[in-house]
């Protein structure tokens, strides 16, 4: 339908009496021109569409107001150009936060599969402890059980608990130096400690 001047005031003043025809009518005559507007600047269909929906739910928010306005299509277009000017900068920002979200991936990456490395041949190290240590080792560390605790539960003197247990951290520890490179090393020591 096309809306002439006369028809486009009557429009405005059934819409700001909440009229949903009239709504449609101008969402169906201006839709398409804010669709290509917007298009055009952001460059995707699905940000054209969000436009769309924006400006012309701002509109019907405003619907209250559109009396007092005089150019109605001017005023449209600026609403259009406002909201197509926060989408590009908040593509921008979005982008700028990738790109340096991107720029740590590598670093990250990097320290994530040095720490696998660590894990494997720290679960190989404990593995091969003699069953009494690597049972104390296991309940103190992965546990998180105290010597005395770990006393009582095996009926041992916690003095006992605190010999194997330091027997055990030095094999582990030796067996770690050794088959770990001195890069792997200095970064774990760097990082995770």
């Amino acid at each position: 339908m096309e809306v002439t001047n006369y028809n486009e005031r009557l429009l405005l003043q059934n819409l700001a009496a909440g009229d949903d025809q009239a709504f449609a009518t101008v969402f169906h005559h201006y839709r398409h021109r804010i669709y290509a507007i917007a298009l055009k600047l952001l460059g995707t269909p699905s940000g054209a569409e969000d436009i769309v929906q924006d400006v012309f739910l701002k509109l019907w928010l405003k619907k209250k107001e559109l009396n007092a306005i005089e150019h109605f299509k001017a005023y449209l277009f600026t609403v259009t150009r406002n909201h197509i000017f926060n989408a590009l900068k908040k593509l921008a920002k979005e982008q700028a936060m990738e790109s340096d979200l991107a720029s740590h991936i590598p670093e990250f990456s990097d320290h994530i599969t040095v720490y696998k490395q660590y894990e494997e041949i720290l679960q190989t190290a404990i593995s091969q402890l003699p069953p009494q240590q690597e049972l104390i080792y296991k309940l103190s560390k992965e546990e998180g059980l105290k010597r005395q605790e770990i006393a009582e539960k095996l009926q041992l003197s916690p003095e006992t608990i605190k010999v194997h247990l330091a027997h055990a951290m030095r094999s582990i520890r030796a067996f770690c130096l050794t088959h770990m490179d001195l890069n792997t090393f200095i970064i774990l020591l760097c990082f995770f400690y």
